[in-house]
């Protein structure tokens, strides 16, 4: 990471690195793992110097004039590997010893973490074993075989393929990269913070998706050491809210559900990072799927940049409660962009539905020779354009001698249509927006 690449930089970068260490932070849960010390995302810096981008961190005008505050994007998604997780995963392989290296490593994960991995270890020679859930995104798995790890697919959520990744690690000897928490993979993402404290001093609030809780641990540390009156809000998707559970206090586990965040779609926050979390962190949001999906259509509309459901959790959390930010200068980590193009396109057709730029119509009409051609005409000259068309006799409940056509068509938006269905109804054809 080298920061003297970026000129956006202030010169709070040099303060930063001659300031005191935060006081350690421990957990009463392990006592194997070493404290997280400013000094240690700064000895991380210095490992990952000339190895990891460093992203830009900017100002967006329309993203603040719509969420009514000034937001703050730190483009995470330009990373090689397209997350951030090759911060915390470089600065672990590179601390391995020699014996460890030519054990090789494993580790679990649903892809941004595997990709890390497995990049830096290429570049330093390291076997990697990769576990991954069957479900992984596509585009995550080839990506992680491409950058030279072996891949194994098991289970069908996290925890199977930890279970997984744990009896494979034994049986092989190989040496555990955990994707959160361990105190070197959490020094590695505080690098984050140090950028953006360099880079933009004057936000007043960062949103962090969590999953684990690396991330957010990692960045909160840099971020109070030099600034400790930054409020840090962390997001989670409502369906893998552990770690917002167990900030709030609430006891058990629930289990997870399907997501399209799923980099952050982690069962149980971990022992490392929760104490961390607890004292950094002003609080946990949650996030709908449609959120999530409203979210990454936007950052791709506004800002023309690919992001997943992860790196789209915070500007969720901030649309979603715009009255939490009003006023204030907010920071959001676009924390990765792999999301599997099916996925992409299933989500800007959800999109399209929503802002009724992409419609169904049913329109009832004489069964006679001609009315296709005069529903058909109507829409032309209202120009909207229509992309299906589906002739129902049988099933339509209506009288003989009538037919209901039902037309999937795109248009400018609600007023638009309206004014479409207007003019077939004028012209003798009802028609009503049939639910998504």
């Amino acid at each position: 990471m080298s920061l003297a690449n970026d000129n956006r930089i202030a010169p709070a970068a040099a303060a930063a690195a001659t300031a005191t260490v935060v006081q350690p932070v421990t957990s009463a849960a392990t006592t194997q793992s070493p404290a997280v010390t400013f000094a240690d995302i700064q000895a991380a810096a210095q490992r990952l110097d000339g190895q990891i981008i460093t992203t830009p961190y900017l100002h967006s005008r329309t993203l603040s004039q719509i969420a009514g505050c000034e937001l703050y994007l730190k483009f995470e998604n330009l990373q090689f590997t397209a997350s951030f997780k090759e911060r915390g995963a470089g600065n672990k392989l590179a601390q391995l010893s020699d014996d460890e290296r030519a054990r090789g490593v494993i580790a679990v994960s649903a892809g941004n973490h595997a990709q890390g991995v497995a990049y830096h270890a290429r570049r330093l020679g390291i076997r990697a074993v990769i576990v991954m859930p069957k479900s992984t995104p596509f585009v995550k798995v080839e990506n992680t075989r491409r950058l030279g790890a072996e891949v194994v697919l098991a289970g069908d959520d996290f925890a199977q393929s930890r279970q997984t990744m744990t009896e494979l690690a034994a049986r092989d000897r190989l040496v555990l990269v955990h994707p959160f928490d361990d105190a070197a993979v959490i020094a590695g993402q505080g690098t984050l913070g140090i950028e953006m404290l360099a880079q933009q001093p004057l936000v007043d609030t960062v949103v962090v998706p969590i999953g684990g809780g690396g991330l957010i641990s990692g960045v909160a540390l840099a971020l109070h050491h030099s600034q400790p009156s930054i409020d840090i809000i962390g997001v989670q998707s409502e369906h893998f809210p552990a770690m917002k559970r167990a900030f709030d206090g609430v006891a058990g586990s629930v289990p997870g559900a399907p997501t399209i965040a799923e980099g952050i779609a982690v069962d149980a926050p971990g022992t490392l990072t929760l104490p961390i979390i607890r004292q950094h962190v002003k609080r946990i949001d949650s996030v709908t799927e449609a959120q999530l999906e409203r979210a990454i259509v936007m950052l791709l509309e506004v800002e023309k940049s690919v992001v997943e459901g992860a790196g789209a959790a915070g500007l969720a959390a901030v649309l979603a409660q715009p009255e939490q930010f009003a006023g204030r200068n907010v920071g959001l980590i676009l924390c990765g962009g792999n999301i599997d193009s099916l996925i992409l396109s299933d989500i800007i057709q959800r999109s399209l539905v929503r802002a009724h730029r992409l419609a169904r119509l049913s329109v009832r009409a004489r069964d006679v020779p001609g009315s296709l051609a005069k529903i058909a005409t109507i829409v032309a000259e209202q120009e909207a354009n229509i992309e299906e068309v589906t002739h129902q006799r049988a099933f339509a409940d209506l009288p003989v001698h009538y037919a209901r056509i039902e037309l999937v068509m795109s248009t400018r938006g609600q007023p638009h249509l309206d004014a479409v269905i207007a003019a077939l109804a004028a012209a003798g054809y009802p028609a009503t927006v049939q639910a998504a």
